[in-house]
């Protein structure tokens, strides 16, 4: 697909990974929506970024966890910008839930956000990424959808079943629409990362480093465009998916 003319709508667009997303695609040619939840002012920076490279921009705030919001979501895109190509489900919510600590709450809002989100963003979108034959949904997951990570069950129950569904939507949205994955590993350290966590994390890559937020980026945009993959799960975690441990 060329994204020239095309319209994405990228989940979680205004901040880290996110934001990387939105403006690559702009790169490539698209005009980018973009949601955001607590970010106003980020959001604002971006899209000013978008419409700096000449791409038209629209940014809204959405709880991607309520369907009245994901439906307004997509129809203001469509109708601001016409159209929509490529849906790129960013947006996640990221806790650590200890099992001695893990209530229904912390569950509810990470399954609703992290798994259920995505679904209703596909739901309400498919029908437009149809309509020209060729559209494209990309979901971000990590490798906790095929190993659990520790002190995070919600989460990788969330983004294992969001996995799962990348791979039910390329059956049932195929041949018009093609659904795929991305596993980004070690990218942006979370907040509480000590500098020693950050080391060893790095030596369990091959590259032996951390990747930047544009690698998922480009990863996003290049299956956006490749027209014969459809189903698959990307990593882009610098082979730490092959199990090396320093």
């Amino acid at each position: 697909m060329d994204l020239h003319g095309k319209v994405a709508l990228v989940t979680g667009g205004a901040v880290r990974v996110g934001r990387a997303i939105a403006l690559a695609l702009a790169d490539a040619g698209a005009d980018v929506a973009f949601s955001y939840h607590a970010s106003a002012e980020a959001a604002i920076a971006v899209a000013a970024a978008i419409e700096a490279r000449g791409r038209r921009s629209l940014a809204m705030r959405a709880d991607q966890s309520q369907a009245s919001e994901v439906a307004a979501l997509v129809a203001e895109t469509v109708a601001t910008l016409g159209r929509l190509d490529v849906l790129v489900n960013s947006a996640s919510l990221w806790r650590r839930t200890p099992w001695a600590e893990l209530d229904e709450a912390a569950w509810d809002a990470l399954l609703d956000v992290n798994l259920k989100g995505p679904f209703l963003c596909a739901q309400a979108a498919a029908p437009h990424l149809a309509a020209h034959g060729d559209g494209a949904i990309v979901n971000i997951v990590d490798l906790s959808a095929v190993t659990p990570f520790p002190n995070l069950m919600p989460h990788s129950a969330a983004k294992a079943g969001l996995w799962n569904l990348t791979q039910s939507l390329a059956m049932a949205l195929a041949p018009a629409v093609r659904v795929n994955a991305i596993a980004p590993g070690p990218i942006l350290p979370p907040p509480d990362y000590t500098e020693q966590q950050i080391a060893a994390r790095a030596r369990r890559t091959l590259l032996g480093r951390w990747g930047v937020a544009e690698d998922v980026a480009q990863a996003v945009v290049f299956l956006a465009q490749a027209p014969y993959i459809t189903g698959v799960l990307l990593p882009v975690d610098g082979g730490e998916h092959l199990g090396r441990r320093g």
